[in-house]
């Protein structure tokens, strides 16, 4: 019997990935895998994304596992290099960096690799976290124009910190800021994350990257992927593995701070912590059983959840419990976790068995 399951359904996979077609049907499409696929499993993912135009990553070694799982699609490292030695890796492997500092640029000035790297050189616009200066960008892209080791097909890049929220104006003065840095440049050009993908067609440029929306995911303010007309693609499940009656009056769990006010059933499903289910999850939080919800009572374990089956048993051991999927969006759970869907979808841990279905 399958406990602590991750069930991946790489069709829901591919159907997201044409809704991006369907935003942003003039932009190539890099299809942003870090953090193992946000938890969707890094290989099998890209594997299944046939009509990705490119993939990105975060980490050298997650480019490395691609290319040992037979992914030939061009690699775009997010946060770049982080020492002169990979440089030659990078180079070995057709992996492309970007640029955001002095050092990643005078690493590639002193070295002799005896090749070309492809170079997306970021911008930062507002974001202040990776990326240059506006005012640092004649330099940089002269300084890159004139380097032997740096591919003459520059391309530009940003990132944008509030494009879920479609009534903040920071998205359209990044825009600007961006527009105004490269003006008559005619080099490829990337902005749209999966915020700009679905509110912002404006930023939509000959490349967009597309991360939380392609696991079905809304990345926007109070939305679900739903209204996106995406489809989740990871939905986590696992068993009953007791059923109890309790008092009115009487607790269940660490803490005993849940206390029941009627006579009723609970049901412990096995799932906690230890999987990636978040401990801060509060009381209420729905779970999914035999087509209804019930509502999570007491704190999370780390192998168990208590739930509250109702004063009429409806449920037996062994039946199914969904903690999320395509009945019960992430986003409702990370919400009642006070955290965000970015954050369960990676935290799911080796233990879950994963379950790939078309």
């Amino acid at each position: 019997m399958r406990l602590a399951t991750a069930e991946i359904n790489l069709t829901a996979l591919t159907h997201n990935l044409k809704k991006v077609r369907d935003f942003a049907s003039n932009s190539k499409i890099m299809a942003v895998l870090k953090a193992n696929a946000y938890g969707h499993g890094l290989v099998q993912i890209a594997q299944s994304l046939n009509e990705a135009d490119a993939f990105a990553v975060a980490r050298v070694d997650e480019a490395l596992a691609l290319r040992a799982g037979g992914l030939v699609k061009p690699i775009v490292l997010l946060e770049g290099f982080f020492d002169k030695t990979d440089l030659p890796i990078l180079l070995a492997n057709n992996f492309q960096t970007i640029v955001h500092n002095e050092t990643q640029l005078e690493d590639i000035e002193q070295c002799d690799l005896g090749g070309q790297l492809t170079v997306w050189l970021k911008i930062d616009t507002g974001m202040h976290r990776l990326g240059i200066h506006p005012s640092q960008f004649i330099n940089f892209y002269q300084r890159l124009s004139n380097n032997p080791n740096v591919n003459a097909d520059i391309k530009l890049m940003t990132h944008f910190a509030c494009a879920d929220d479609l009534l903040n104006t920071m998205t359209q003065s990044q825009i600007a800021e961006f527009d105004a840095c490269i003006k008559n440049m005619s080099e490829e050009v990337c902005l749209a994350n999966s915020a700009g993908i679905v509110g912002w067609q404006q930023s939509h440029g000959d490349w967009v990257r597309p991360g939380l929306m392609i696991y079905g995911v809304s990345p926007m303010l109070e939305k679900t992927g739903n209204d996106h007309d995406l489809k989740p693609v990871m939905c986590l499940k696992t068993r009953l593995i007791a059923i109890k009656k309790i008092k009115a009056g009487e607790s269940a769990g660490y803490g005993a701070n849940w206390l029941t006010s009627k006579d009723t059933y609970i049901g412990i499903a096995a799932i906690g912590y230890g999987d990636g289910y978040p401990r801060h999850a509060n009381t209420g939080t729905p779970v999914m059983i035999n087509g209804r919800k019930v509502p999570l009572v007491g704190r999370v374990s780390m192998d168990m959840i208590t739930v509250d089956l109702g004063d009429v048993l409806q449920d037996k051991v062994a039946d199914e419990v969904i903690l999320w999927g395509p009945e019960l969006p992430v986003e409702i759970i990370a919400k009642h976790a006070d955290t965000i869907p970015y954050e369960l979808l990676c935290d799911i841990t080796p233990r879950v068995d994963y379950k790939y279905v078309e």
